[in-house]
């Protein structure tokens, strides 16, 4: 963990927030500035920037995060109506936090373009 990552300051609870889930390897949490409804933020606890630092070994632990948003959709009420999992990967990607997350979003109808 780094010591000054804000996402590894709230996996190690230094910074309050109030998980919609956590275990060993992930917490969620949602979005202090949501862009819709639901916007929940999935965390890997073991600090990578993005996916380009991610290994071999990190492949159980995405794919949890991935199944998990699933399962937080459902919760929220999104999973039929639907919703988006992104993940925004360096700069001009839009990544602002220097760690590894995974938004969750829906709750409204999201802009089309990507197909």
């Amino acid at each position: 963990m780094s010591e000054e990552c804000i996402f590894c300051r709230i996996a190690r609870k230094e910074v309050p927030t109030q998980p919609v889930y956590e275990d060993h390897d992930l917490i969620a949490f949602d979005d202090i500035r949501p862009v819709a409804p639901v916007h929940v933020l999935i965390v890997p606890k073991e600090h990578m920037v993005n996916l380009n630092e991610a290994g071999k070994n990190d492949v159980p632990v995405l794919g949890k995060a991935l199944r998990l948003a699933a399962k937080i959709a459902d919760e929220r009420g999104v999973a039929e109506s639907g919703y988006r999992v992104v993940v925004n990967n360096g700069e001009q990607g839009g990544q602002v936090v220097q760690h590894l997350h995974f938004h969750l979003v829906g709750g409204r109808p999201l802009a089309s373009g990507l197909g």
